[in-house]
């Protein structure tokens, strides 16, 4: 069975600048995990952090699983994630000293059909960067369209 991912946050990559990439489980209900497998999550506004020593996600939304009542049930609540104690205090260090954010990038079942999020340690980008990065993309199509004109002829 190959890794098959559910869900990817496509704004963090025009956001963000994604600097490291980190793979962390997640901490679920039964329910949750069936709800994932339909693929009823969003990770457009999550963001995780580092609580007294523990790595949670805040924000995802993880809509309920019909066949299932589930009474005073949050679709938004913060969930654990599960990470090795020393990357932990790593990426602790990183985001209180440099400003860095860590943003889910993408959330997934590995080969042996456990959730995975995909976390990104990220610096937020200025608008003007933003921009730049549009018109630097619309000026490589403008290019690839000319020379394939070319090839054609």
């Amino acid at each position: 069975m190959a890794e098959r991912t559910v869900t990817v946050n496509r704004k963090a990559r025009h956001d963000y600048d994604i600097l490291e990439t980190y793979e962390a489980g997640i901490a679920l209900t039964g329910p949750e995990v069936k709800s994932i497998r339909q693929g009823k999550i969003s990770l457009s506004e999550a963001y995780a952090r580092v609580n007294k020593g523990e790595l949670w996600i805040y924000n995802m939304h993880i809509a309920p699983y019909d066949p299932v009542l589930q009474r005073n049930y949050d679709p938004r609540r913060p969930r654990k994630l599960l990470m090795h104690r020393r990357e932990i205090d790593r990426l602790m260090g990183l985001t209180q000293q440099r400003g860095l954010t860590l943003i889910p990038l993408r959330v997934y079942f590995n080969e042996r059909g456990y959730a995975k999020v995909e976390l990104g340690l990220a610096k937020g980008k200025r608008k003007v960067d933003r921009r730049r990065e549009i018109m630097e993309r619309e000026m490589k199509r403008e290019v690839d369209r000319a020379l394939r004109g070319r090839l054609k002829a």
